[in-house]
């Protein structure tokens, strides 16, 4: 779909977003300032290219959507712009304040802009929530790409909602008698300890923000799925009938989903995701068989099947 038809706050907000992650990359060189251990530029950085993705992704669901419901995807759509807006807002001040934006408590203002923070995530999960209800109602003419985004927004809600978790205090900071601190990412360890390069996941304990962004990008990477395999159905004729494709989006789906839920248990049992225990590589192994066997199964079928792909009326599953 051509870039002008869709949603115009949320292409403006990915604009925006683009320039502003333009910026911060710059203020991470030229200003030495730290916060959390990390430059204090870096986390605007990355939420303005996680907004950037993330509007631009949710602009071309809406797109999908049936006419007589557009006016209210476009209500939807300008609501989670504006949440964004106010979210990357509030991030941007706080960092050239020198002050952490999440999770701070240490003044009125402080918390007052967490508060503000997390109510805009709650509002823009709702809406995203509201918006993966009408895409299942939503008659799409291709069944192995509708399945694709269905899961996609499904997955990626999920991924969304393990941001909640970190914002439950933890036993030690509800100790103290004024806590400045109440959240983390990290499980087990103190935030701002030794950490992997740019996502700044912890390397000595857990970290919530695993799940978070592996889930949220389900968004992305079952709908790019369902794309690659239509382009490689030009060139495998198994692939060229829906159902096949379906099957095998299924089947991606089942993985992203259990290796969202996998990370996320990892990190709420204080594990590192790059120090598994035993545990977590058996669970890790069920999962990629029980994914392997269902693409085979998905295959093997399709070659089972034998008849022609039947074109699909358009409007029908």
């Amino acid at each position: 779909m051509h870039v002008a038809r869709l949603h115009r706050p949320l292409i403006v907000v990915a604009g925006l977003m683009a320039a502003l992650a333009t910026f911060a990359a710059i203020g991470i060189f030229v200003d030495d300032r730290t916060l959390v251990g990390v430059p204090i530029w870096l986390k605007p950085f990355k939420f303005s290219v996680s907004i950037a993705i993330y509007g631009t992704t949710i602009a071309w669901m809406l797109s999908l959507l049936a006419e007589r419901r557009r006016r209210f995807g476009w209500w939807l759509g300008t609501v989670i712009a504006a949440a964004m807006l106010i979210e990357i807002a509030i991030i941007v001040g706080q960092a050239a304040r020198g002050h952490q934006s999440h999770f701070n408590h240490q003044t009125p203002l402080d918390g007052a802009l967490f508060n503000i923070m997390g109510a805009t995530i709650a509002v823009a999960w709702v809406a995203t929530l509201i918006l993966a209800i009408l895409l299942l109602m939503q008659r799409m003419p291709d069944r192995a790409n509708a399945l694709a985004v269905r899961l996609g927004i499904i997955v990626a809600l999920g991924g969304m909602a393990v941001g909640f978790l970190m914002t439950i205090p933890t036993a030690a900071e509800l100790a103290q008698d004024n806590p400045t601190i109440l959240g983390a990412h990290s499980v087990g360890v103190p935030d701002g300890g030794p950490s992997l390069p740019l996502v700044n996941w912890s390397t000595t304990g857990g970290d919530l923000r695993a799940g978070h962004f592996i889930g949220m990008h389900a968004l992305q990477a079952l709908p790019l799925f369902a794309l690659a395999l239509t382009l490689a159905a030009r060139r495998v004729a198994r692939l060229r009938a829906d159902r096949v494709r379906a099957r095998l989006i299924a089947v991606a789906g089942f993985f992203y989903a259990g290796l969202t839920v996998l990370v996320t248990w990892q990190a709420l049992r204080g594990q590192s995701l790059i120090h598994p225990d035993a545990l977590t590589l058996t669970v890790a192994g069920a999962l990629i068989l029980a994914s392997a066997v269902g693409a085979l199964w998905a295959w093997v079928a399709a070659g089972a099947d034998r008849s022609p792909a039947t074109p699909r009326p358009a409007g029908a599953f």
